[in-house]
This record gives structure tokens, C-alpha cells and sequence, in this order.
């Protein structure tokens, strides 16, 4: 399994505030549905923040966003394992497939693959 990038999730109702905060430690905006918001380093995509005012299509705002190479292989794996699933697998407007489980402290960690 292949590990691409995680961040973390951050609830918010003050997108406009934390991407100016952010913004002061070198943040910029790479990716915005106004529900979700990205904020990433221009000189390390790979260093993001992702702010949440709630989630467009599962039960819950995640505390961790992790993507991987092949969603799939890890769902199944994770499933195998007993772990709980806290939103299914599925195939996202935004062009992710993804689902969510709950991690052995509690947090919800959003498992994706970019389509």
C-alpha cells in the first residue's frame, strides 16, 4: 500500500479566517467547494490543511484525511481487520473515492484516491 499524502481536518465555520491565518504561515488556497477547504504549501504540495464546515456526503467531519494509491486494497484490508467503517466506500462528485473508519483512538480518519 502506497501512501501519498495526510493531512489533517480541521471543523470549522470560519473558512474565510483560518485560510487568512494560514495564510501567514504560507498557506495557500489549492482547492475550495465552500463546504471543504484545502490549503497547501506552494513549495510541497504535499503539505496541507483541510478545513471542514461539515461533509457534503457522510455522517461526520473527519478528524485525518489520508490518500493512498489504491483505495480499494486498503478498504478491503481495513474491513478484513474489524475496524469501523463510519462511511462506505464510495465513488465522489469531486472526483475521490473514499470512505471513512474509525482508528483505535476514536478519530475518524477519510480514506481517498483521486480519480
Amino acid at each position: 500500500m502506497s501512501v501519498r499524502r495526510a493531512m489533517p481536518d480541521i471543523q470549522t465555520e470560519s473558512m474565510e479566517q483560518s485560510r487568512d491565518f494560514y495564510g501567514l504561515l504560507g498557506f495557500e488556497e489549492v482547492m475550495n467547494l465552500g463546504w471543504v477547504m484545502t490549503l497547501g504549501s506552494p513549495s510541497n504540495p504535499t503539505a496541507q490543511v483541510t478545513f471542514m464546515s461539515r461533509d457534503a456526503t457522510a455522517p461526520v467531519v473527519p478528524d485525518m484525511s489520508v490518500e493512498v494509491e489504491d483505495v480499494d486494497e486498503v478498504y478491503a484490508a481495513v474491513r478484513e481487520s474489524g475496524a469501523e467503517i463510519v462511511h462506505p466506500l464510495q465513488d465522489e462528485e469531486w472526483g475521490v473515492r473514499r470512505f471513512f473508519v474509525r482508528d483505535p483512538n476514536g478519530r475518524v480518519v477519510n480514506v481517498v484516491s483521486h480519480q
